[in-house]
C-alpha cells in the first residue's frame, strides 16, 4: 500500500476535495496541516519549493494541487 501525505490548511477548498476523493476511494492519508506551523510551513517549502496546498506525496511522487488523474494513476485506482 502506497503512503499518503497531504499538505493542507483548514481553509482549502482543493485540500477538502482531495480529502475526501480519498476516503471516498479508501485511501488512508496522513494529513499535515500547515497554518500557524512555521516548521511544517519550511518543510513544506524545502520538500515542494512552494508554499501553496495541497501538496500531495503518494510513496515519493509529488502532486501539486489536486490532481485527480495523477492521484489515481500513482494509487493505481480509477
Amino acid at each position: 500500500m502506497s503512503k499518503v501525505i497531504i499538505y493542507s490548511t483548514p481553509t482549502c477548498h482543493w485540500c477538502h476535495m482531495a480529502k475526501e476523493y480519498f476516503k471516498s476511494k479508501g485511501v488512508e492519508y496522513e494529513d499535515i496541516n500547515v497554518a500557524g506551523n512555521v516548521e511544517k510551513q519550511k518543510e513544506l517549502v524545502q520538500k515542494s519549493g512552494q508554499f501553496g496546498v495541497p501538496v500531495i506525496f503518494i510513496d515519493d511522487k509529488m502532486i501539486l494541487g489536486f490532481d485527480r488523474a495523477k492521484i489515481n494513476q500513482y494509487l493505481n485506482i480509477s
